[in-house]
Protein backbone atom coordinates (compact mmCIF):
# COMPACT_ATOMS: atom_id res chain seq x y z
CA UNK A 1 0.00 0.00 0.00
CA UNK A 2 1.27 3.32 -1.20
CA UNK A 3 1.58 6.42 1.25
CA UNK A 4 -1.86 7.49 -0.08
CA UNK A 5 -3.53 4.75 0.44
CA UNK A 6 -2.34 4.99 3.83
CA UNK A 7 -3.32 8.06 4.80
CA UNK A 8 -6.73 8.31 2.71
CA UNK A 9 -7.68 5.07 4.89
CA UNK A 10 -11.05 3.99 6.13
CA UNK A 11 -9.55 3.69 9.93
CA UNK A 12 -7.83 7.11 9.60
CA UNK A 13 -10.99 8.66 8.06
CA UNK A 14 -12.70 7.15 10.52
CA UNK A 15 -10.22 7.90 13.49
CA UNK A 16 -10.18 11.45 12.46
CA UNK A 17 -14.01 12.16 11.84
CA UNK A 18 -14.61 10.43 14.97
CA UNK A 19 -12.13 12.86 17.08
CA UNK A 20 -14.28 16.15 15.04
CA UNK A 21 -17.27 14.81 16.57
CA UNK A 22 -15.61 14.45 20.37
CA UNK A 23 -14.22 17.92 19.88
CA UNK A 24 -17.17 19.48 18.70
CA UNK A 25 -19.56 17.83 22.41
CA UNK A 26 -17.04 18.52 24.25
CA UNK A 27 -16.13 22.47 23.33
CA UNK A 28 -19.94 23.03 22.34
CA UNK A 29 -20.69 22.87 26.20
CA UNK A 30 -17.77 25.89 26.45
CA UNK A 31 -20.17 27.49 23.70
CA UNK A 32 -23.84 26.76 25.05
CA UNK A 33 -23.30 26.73 28.75
CA UNK A 34 -24.50 30.03 29.21
CA UNK A 35 -27.95 29.97 27.69
CA UNK A 36 -28.59 26.63 28.60
CA UNK A 37 -27.86 27.21 31.84
CA UNK A 38 -30.24 30.61 31.26
CA UNK A 39 -32.70 28.20 29.83
CA UNK A 40 -32.87 26.47 33.23
CA UNK A 41 -33.34 29.91 35.39
CA UNK A 42 -30.38 29.99 36.42
CA UNK A 43 -28.86 33.40 37.89
CA UNK A 44 -25.78 34.72 35.79
CA UNK A 45 -24.33 35.73 38.60
CA UNK A 46 -24.23 31.68 38.79
CA UNK A 47 -22.68 30.58 35.55
CA UNK A 48 -19.10 30.48 36.29
CA UNK A 49 -19.71 28.00 39.50
CA UNK A 50 -22.22 25.91 37.71
CA UNK A 51 -20.36 25.98 34.36
CA UNK A 52 -17.20 24.33 36.36
CA UNK A 53 -19.40 21.90 37.90
CA UNK A 54 -21.08 20.53 34.56
CA UNK A 55 -17.82 20.37 33.37
CA UNK A 56 -16.17 18.67 35.82
CA UNK A 57 -18.80 16.02 35.81
CA UNK A 58 -17.98 15.65 32.22
CA UNK A 59 -14.48 15.27 32.72
CA UNK A 60 -15.25 12.48 35.66
CA UNK A 61 -17.18 10.94 33.00
CA UNK A 62 -14.48 10.94 30.42
CA UNK A 63 -11.85 9.90 33.36
CA UNK A 64 -13.71 7.16 34.18
CA UNK A 65 -14.54 5.90 30.37
CA UNK A 66 -10.85 6.42 29.65
CA UNK A 67 -9.92 3.58 32.39
CA UNK A 68 -12.67 1.27 30.82
CA UNK A 69 -12.50 1.54 26.89
CA UNK A 70 -8.82 1.27 27.64
CA UNK A 71 -9.02 -1.60 29.01
CA UNK A 72 -11.87 -3.07 26.52
CA UNK A 73 -9.13 -1.93 23.83
CA UNK A 74 -6.81 -4.58 24.98
CA UNK A 75 -9.14 -6.79 25.50
CA UNK A 76 -11.61 -6.89 22.95
CA UNK A 77 -10.12 -4.60 19.89
CA UNK A 78 -9.97 -1.01 19.20
CA UNK A 79 -13.01 -1.19 16.66
CA UNK A 80 -15.00 -2.26 19.25
CA UNK A 81 -14.28 0.52 21.46
CA UNK A 82 -14.91 3.33 18.36
CA UNK A 83 -18.62 1.48 17.80
CA UNK A 84 -19.30 1.94 21.45
CA UNK A 85 -17.96 5.29 22.42
CA UNK A 86 -19.27 6.74 18.96
CA UNK A 87 -23.30 5.47 19.66
CA UNK A 88 -22.61 6.61 24.01
CA UNK A 89 -22.21 9.94 23.17
CA UNK A 90 -24.10 10.19 20.11
CA UNK A 91 -27.14 9.73 22.10
CA UNK A 92 -26.19 11.54 25.26
CA UNK A 93 -25.59 14.71 22.52
CA UNK A 94 -28.81 14.21 21.49
CA UNK A 95 -30.38 13.81 24.67
CA UNK A 96 -28.59 16.99 25.95
CA UNK A 97 -30.98 19.19 24.24
CA UNK A 98 -34.35 17.91 25.72
CA UNK A 99 -32.58 18.92 29.40
CA UNK A 100 -35.04 20.75 32.09
CA UNK A 101 -33.33 20.48 35.14
CA UNK A 102 -29.78 20.95 36.24
CA UNK A 103 -29.43 17.16 37.89
CA UNK A 104 -30.51 15.80 34.33
CA UNK A 105 -27.96 18.04 32.64
CA UNK A 106 -25.21 16.77 34.99
CA UNK A 107 -26.07 13.17 34.14
CA UNK A 108 -26.02 13.48 30.78
CA UNK A 109 -22.65 15.31 30.71
CA UNK A 110 -21.54 12.48 32.70
CA UNK A 111 -22.95 9.92 30.13
CA UNK A 112 -21.51 11.85 27.32
CA UNK A 113 -18.56 12.60 28.95
CA UNK A 114 -18.22 8.36 29.09
CA UNK A 115 -18.74 7.90 26.09
CA UNK A 116 -15.97 10.36 24.41
CA UNK A 117 -13.64 9.03 26.52
CA UNK A 118 -13.17 6.02 23.95
CA UNK A 119 -12.87 7.45 20.56
CA UNK A 120 -9.65 9.53 20.58
CA UNK A 121 -7.22 6.67 22.47
CA UNK A 122 -8.71 3.67 20.41
CA UNK A 123 -8.41 6.17 17.05
CA UNK A 124 -5.14 6.76 17.82
CA UNK A 125 -3.75 3.76 18.50
CA UNK A 126 -5.48 1.93 15.49
CA UNK A 127 -3.82 4.11 13.37
CA UNK A 128 -0.41 4.09 14.94
CA UNK A 129 -0.57 0.00 14.55
CA UNK A 130 -1.36 0.20 10.84
CA UNK A 131 1.11 2.99 9.51
CA UNK A 132 4.46 1.72 8.90
CA UNK A 133 7.51 3.66 11.11
CA UNK A 134 7.95 6.29 8.80
CA UNK A 135 4.20 7.87 8.52
CA UNK A 136 3.10 7.57 12.02
CA UNK A 137 3.53 11.09 12.86
CA UNK A 138 1.98 12.12 9.73
CA UNK A 139 -1.38 9.94 10.32
CA UNK A 140 -2.17 11.26 13.83
CA UNK A 141 -1.41 14.26 12.14
CA UNK A 142 -4.06 14.06 9.97
CA UNK A 143 -6.30 13.05 13.10
CA UNK A 144 -5.57 16.19 14.88
CA UNK A 145 -6.05 18.28 11.49
CA UNK A 146 -9.26 16.94 11.17
CA UNK A 147 -10.65 16.84 14.44
CA UNK A 148 -9.81 19.34 15.99
CA UNK A 149 -11.45 21.77 13.86
CA UNK A 150 -14.78 20.03 15.27
CA UNK A 151 -13.91 23.27 17.98
CA UNK A 152 -14.08 25.31 15.20
CA UNK A 153 -17.58 24.23 14.33
CA UNK A 154 -18.65 24.07 17.55
CA UNK A 155 -17.63 27.60 18.06
CA UNK A 156 -19.17 28.99 14.79
CA UNK A 157 -22.75 26.54 15.00
CA UNK A 158 -22.94 27.71 18.76
CA UNK A 159 -23.26 31.02 17.76
CA UNK A 160 -25.27 30.92 14.92
CA UNK A 161 -27.95 27.82 15.98
CA UNK A 162 -29.86 27.46 19.47
CA UNK A 163 -28.45 25.25 22.05
CA UNK A 164 -30.55 22.49 21.90
CA UNK A 165 -30.26 22.49 17.99
CA UNK A 166 -26.24 22.31 18.32
CA UNK A 167 -26.11 19.13 20.52
CA UNK A 168 -28.87 17.57 17.87
CA UNK A 169 -26.28 18.17 15.13
CA UNK A 170 -23.66 16.63 17.00
CA UNK A 171 -25.75 13.54 18.02
CA UNK A 172 -26.42 13.35 14.39
CA UNK A 173 -22.77 13.50 13.00
CA UNK A 174 -21.92 10.78 15.43
CA UNK A 175 -24.58 8.09 14.35
CA UNK A 176 -23.67 9.12 10.62
CA UNK A 177 -19.90 8.30 11.52
CA UNK A 178 -21.12 4.35 12.34
CA UNK A 179 -22.11 3.72 8.91
CA UNK A 180 -18.17 4.19 8.17
CA UNK A 181 -16.99 2.54 10.81
CA UNK A 182 -18.57 -1.14 9.73
CA UNK A 183 -15.66 -1.65 7.58
CA UNK A 184 -12.53 -1.07 9.64
CA UNK A 185 -11.03 -3.77 10.98
CA UNK A 186 -8.18 -4.06 13.79
CA UNK A 187 -5.02 -4.02 13.26
CA UNK A 188 -2.47 -7.67 12.59
CA UNK A 189 -0.85 -6.41 15.85
CA UNK A 190 -3.60 -6.44 17.80
CA UNK A 191 -4.46 -9.71 15.98
CA UNK A 192 -1.36 -11.17 16.69
CA UNK A 193 -1.41 -10.04 20.39
CA UNK A 194 -4.23 -11.70 21.27
CA UNK A 195 -3.19 -15.42 21.15
CA UNK A 196 0.18 -14.88 23.36
CA UNK A 197 -0.46 -15.66 26.89
CA UNK A 198 0.04 -11.71 28.13
CA UNK A 199 -2.03 -10.26 30.24
CA UNK A 200 -4.00 -7.59 28.19
CA UNK A 201 -5.87 -4.55 29.06
CA UNK A 202 -4.15 -4.85 32.98
CA UNK A 203 -4.24 -1.70 35.22
CA UNK A 204 -2.20 -3.83 37.50
CA UNK A 205 0.16 -4.47 35.20
CA UNK A 206 0.58 -0.70 34.41
CA UNK A 207 0.77 -0.10 38.12
CA UNK A 208 2.91 -2.60 39.63
CA UNK A 209 5.91 -1.60 37.88
CA UNK A 210 7.27 2.00 39.23
CA UNK A 211 9.18 2.54 36.15
CA UNK A 212 6.13 1.50 34.03
CA UNK A 213 3.50 3.84 35.89
CA UNK A 214 6.48 6.74 35.70
CA UNK A 215 6.30 6.32 32.33
CA UNK A 216 2.82 6.46 31.99
CA UNK A 217 2.34 9.51 34.71
CA UNK A 218 5.24 11.78 32.90
CA UNK A 219 2.75 11.31 29.60
CA UNK A 220 -0.24 13.01 31.90
CA UNK A 221 1.57 15.66 33.38
CA UNK A 222 3.47 16.47 30.33
CA UNK A 223 -0.51 17.41 29.19
CA UNK A 224 -1.72 19.63 31.59
CA UNK A 225 -0.87 23.15 30.39
CA UNK A 226 -3.22 22.29 27.60
CA UNK A 227 -6.10 21.75 29.39
CA UNK A 228 -5.20 24.51 31.56
CA UNK A 229 -5.30 26.73 28.12
CA UNK A 230 -9.20 24.93 27.10
CA UNK A 231 -10.27 24.90 30.55
CA UNK A 232 -9.33 27.90 32.81
CA UNK A 233 -7.94 30.44 29.64
CA UNK A 234 -10.60 29.47 26.86
CA UNK A 235 -13.43 28.51 29.21
CA UNK A 236 -13.15 32.14 30.95
CA UNK A 237 -12.71 34.32 27.80
CA UNK A 238 -15.36 36.65 28.34
CA UNK A 239 -14.43 37.66 31.71
CA UNK A 240 -10.52 37.61 31.26
CA UNK A 241 -11.77 40.24 28.65
CA UNK A 242 -13.21 42.40 30.99
CA UNK A 243 -10.59 41.93 33.25
CA UNK A 244 -7.86 42.92 30.90
CA UNK A 245 -10.12 45.64 29.88
CA UNK A 246 -10.31 44.73 25.99
CA UNK A 247 -11.91 46.99 23.57
CA UNK A 248 -15.05 45.68 22.47
CA UNK A 249 -17.07 42.67 23.49
CA UNK A 250 -15.56 39.12 22.30
CA UNK A 251 -17.82 35.84 21.54
CA UNK A 252 -17.13 32.92 23.13
CA UNK A 253 -17.71 31.08 20.24
CA UNK A 254 -15.37 33.23 18.15
CA UNK A 255 -12.97 32.92 21.14
CA UNK A 256 -13.11 29.20 20.73
CA UNK A 257 -13.35 29.38 17.12
CA UNK A 258 -9.91 31.10 17.05
CA UNK A 259 -8.25 28.97 19.66
CA UNK A 260 -8.94 25.61 17.86
CA UNK A 261 -7.97 27.26 14.39
CA UNK A 262 -4.94 27.92 16.32
CA UNK A 263 -4.67 24.64 17.80
CA UNK A 264 -5.10 23.03 14.05
CA UNK A 265 -2.50 24.58 12.32
CA UNK A 266 -0.24 23.96 15.62
CA UNK A 267 -1.29 20.33 15.09
CA UNK A 268 -0.24 20.52 11.55
CA UNK A 269 2.82 21.69 12.45
CA UNK A 270 3.97 19.61 15.96
CA UNK A 271 3.91 16.92 13.81
CA UNK A 272 5.44 17.97 10.77
CA UNK A 273 8.41 19.03 12.72
CA UNK A 274 8.48 15.90 14.65
CA UNK A 275 8.37 13.93 10.96
CA UNK A 276 11.39 16.84 9.85
CA UNK A 277 13.66 16.65 12.92
CA UNK A 278 12.96 12.48 13.17
CA UNK A 279 12.05 14.01 17.03
CA UNK A 280 9.16 14.21 19.14
CA UNK A 281 10.95 15.61 22.20
CA UNK A 282 12.41 18.14 20.07
CA UNK A 283 8.87 19.24 18.91
CA UNK A 284 7.29 18.83 22.51
CA UNK A 285 9.77 21.01 24.04
CA UNK A 286 9.25 24.13 21.29
CA UNK A 287 5.78 23.52 22.13
CA UNK A 288 6.01 23.50 25.67
CA UNK A 289 7.85 26.89 25.83
CA UNK A 290 5.37 28.60 23.55
CA UNK A 291 2.58 27.42 26.43
CA UNK A 292 4.71 28.75 28.61
CA UNK A 293 4.70 32.88 26.76
CA UNK A 294 1.49 32.83 25.45
CA UNK A 295 -0.88 32.93 28.39
CA UNK A 296 1.81 35.32 29.80
CA UNK A 297 1.61 38.26 26.79
CA UNK A 298 -2.27 37.73 27.35
CA UNK A 299 -2.71 37.89 30.57
CA UNK A 300 -0.40 40.80 30.96
CA UNK A 301 -1.86 42.68 28.24
CA UNK A 302 -4.30 46.14 29.21
CA UNK A 303 -6.63 47.83 26.65
CA UNK A 304 -6.40 45.45 23.90
CA UNK A 305 -7.89 45.41 20.51
CA UNK A 306 -11.48 42.87 20.16
CA UNK A 307 -8.47 41.48 16.92
CA UNK A 308 -5.89 41.46 19.27
CA UNK A 309 -7.79 39.69 21.59
CA UNK A 310 -8.59 36.61 19.20
CA UNK A 311 -5.04 36.93 17.95
CA UNK A 312 -3.66 35.90 21.28
CA UNK A 313 -6.24 33.05 21.71
CA UNK A 314 -4.97 31.58 18.18
CA UNK A 315 -1.31 31.92 19.44
CA UNK A 316 -2.64 30.38 22.69
CA UNK A 317 -4.42 27.78 20.57
CA UNK A 318 -1.16 27.17 18.30
CA UNK A 319 0.87 26.77 21.27
CA UNK A 320 -0.52 23.75 22.61
CA UNK A 321 -0.87 21.92 19.37
CA UNK A 322 1.43 19.32 20.68
CA UNK A 323 -1.36 17.07 22.15
CA UNK A 324 -1.80 14.38 19.30
CA UNK A 325 1.87 14.46 19.38
CA UNK A 326 1.89 13.91 22.92
CA UNK A 327 -0.26 10.92 22.53
CA UNK A 328 1.52 9.45 19.70
CA UNK A 329 4.71 9.20 21.97
CA UNK A 330 3.17 7.54 24.76
CA UNK A 331 1.49 4.60 22.01
CA UNK A 332 5.27 4.35 20.77
CA UNK A 333 6.32 3.67 24.28
CA UNK A 334 3.93 0.68 25.22
CA UNK A 335 3.27 -2.44 24.28
CA UNK A 336 0.36 -3.82 22.27
CA UNK A 337 -1.34 -5.65 25.59
CA UNK A 338 -1.31 -2.41 26.70
CA UNK A 339 -1.34 0.14 23.82
CA UNK A 340 -4.78 1.39 23.95
CA UNK A 341 -5.43 1.11 27.79
CA UNK A 342 -2.63 3.48 27.36
CA UNK A 343 -3.94 6.07 24.72
CA UNK A 344 -7.08 6.14 25.55
CA UNK A 345 -6.54 6.56 29.32
CA UNK A 346 -3.67 9.04 29.24
CA UNK A 347 -5.97 11.93 27.48
CA UNK A 348 -8.92 11.40 29.63
CA UNK A 349 -6.28 12.16 33.01
CA UNK A 350 -5.04 14.98 31.21
CA UNK A 351 -8.74 16.67 30.83
CA UNK A 352 -9.86 15.54 34.23
CA UNK A 353 -7.05 17.35 35.69
CA UNK A 354 -8.96 20.16 34.59
CA UNK A 355 -10.75 19.49 38.12
CA UNK A 356 -7.91 20.29 40.52
CA UNK A 357 -6.66 23.08 38.13
CA UNK A 358 -9.86 24.52 38.13
CA UNK A 359 -10.16 24.51 42.04
CA UNK A 360 -7.12 25.80 42.67
CA UNK A 361 -7.75 28.49 40.31
CA UNK A 362 -10.72 29.69 42.12
CA UNK A 363 -9.51 29.28 45.30
CA UNK A 364 -6.79 31.54 43.88
CA UNK A 365 -8.22 33.99 42.21
CA UNK A 366 -10.60 35.33 45.38
CA UNK A 367 -7.28 36.33 46.83
CA UNK A 368 -5.02 37.57 43.65
CA UNK A 369 -7.85 38.31 41.33
CA UNK A 370 -8.76 36.60 37.75
CA UNK A 371 -5.67 37.23 35.92
CA UNK A 372 -3.55 36.83 38.36
CA UNK A 373 -5.05 33.46 39.61
CA UNK A 374 -4.43 32.26 35.81
CA UNK A 375 -0.98 33.47 35.48
CA UNK A 376 -0.06 31.64 38.42
CA UNK A 377 -1.60 28.49 37.50
CA UNK A 378 -0.12 28.86 33.99
CA UNK A 379 3.41 28.74 35.28
CA UNK A 380 2.95 25.68 37.58
CA UNK A 381 1.61 23.73 35.00
CA UNK A 382 4.20 24.75 32.37
CA UNK A 383 6.43 23.95 35.10
CA UNK A 384 5.77 20.23 36.00
CA UNK A 385 5.42 19.77 32.15
CA UNK A 386 8.56 20.85 31.73
CA UNK A 387 9.93 18.34 34.27
CA UNK A 388 8.25 15.42 33.12
CA UNK A 389 9.48 16.36 29.18
CA UNK A 390 13.11 16.25 30.88
CA UNK A 391 12.68 12.37 31.97
CA UNK A 392 11.14 11.21 28.69
CA UNK A 393 12.89 8.88 25.97
CA UNK A 394 12.33 9.41 22.42
CA UNK A 395 10.08 7.65 20.54
CA UNK A 396 10.12 8.59 17.28
CA UNK A 397 12.12 5.15 15.59
CA UNK A 398 9.96 2.72 18.45
CA UNK A 399 9.12 -0.38 17.24
CA UNK A 400 5.46 -1.01 17.87
CA UNK A 401 5.54 -4.61 17.86
CA UNK A 402 6.29 -6.04 21.66
CA UNK A 403 4.65 -6.89 24.17
CA UNK A 404 4.78 -5.54 27.76
CA UNK A 405 5.87 -8.69 30.31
Amino acid sequence: MGTRKHLLSPALLVAALGYFVDVYDLILFLVVKNPSLAALGIPRAEFVPIGHRLLDYQMIGMLLGGLAWGVLGDKVGRTKVLFGSIIIYSIANIANAFVVDLSTYAALRFIAGFGLAGELGAGVTLVAELLPKHLRGYGTTVIACIGVLGAVFAGLTGEILPWQASYILGGILGLALLTIRISVRDSELFEAAKSSHASKGSLWMLVRSPRRLGRYLSYIILGLPIWYSIGILLSNATEIAAAINVQGAPKQGLCIAWCYTGLCIGDATAGILSQITQSRKRSLATFLLLSLVSPILLLQSSGITLVTFYAYYALIGFSVGYWILLLTSATERFGTNLRATVTTSIPNFIRAAIIPISSVFLMLKETYGLTNAALLVGVATCALASTSLCVMKESFHADLDFIEK
